[in-house]
């Protein structure tokens, strides 16, 4: 089965810059669609960015403009470059992909970003 495991988040003042990187791993698995959600304290978890294997896009309107999401089909990573960061997007972040051949969802680790001067 495939398992997700992040890296890249950390403490950043507001207007900087963070990447984001998931890879995928396993012995036999099948990812269709690969997103980044987060969960800030006392909220939701929200989808962030998502983008299938055909390349199709699509981002919560509050981080259009600022956020990039991009995959790399052969590696089975998917990455997502912050910009322009604000104190709202203070979370935990998580990758998040579908194994179509076990019709699962699959949840990374989580990783803190702190958006703080």
């Amino acid at each position: 089965q495939v398992q997700l495991v992040e890296s890249g988040g950390g403490l950043v003042q507001p207007g900087g810059s963070l990447r984001l990187s998931c890879a995928a791993s396993g012995r036999r698995f099948s990812i269709n669609t690969m997103a980044w959600y987060r969960q800030a304290p006392g909220k939701e978890r929200e989808l962030v960015a998502q983008i299938t294997s055909g390349g199709n896009i699509d981002y919560v309107d509050s981080v259009k403009g600022r956020f990039t999401i991009s995959r790399d089909n052969a590696k089975n990573t998917v990455a997502l470059q912050m910009s322009g960061l604000k104190p709202e997007d203070t979370a935990v972040y998580y990758c998040w992909a579908f194994d179509v051949l076990y019709s699962r969802n699959v949840w990374g680790q989580g990783t803190q970003v702190t958006v703080s001067s």
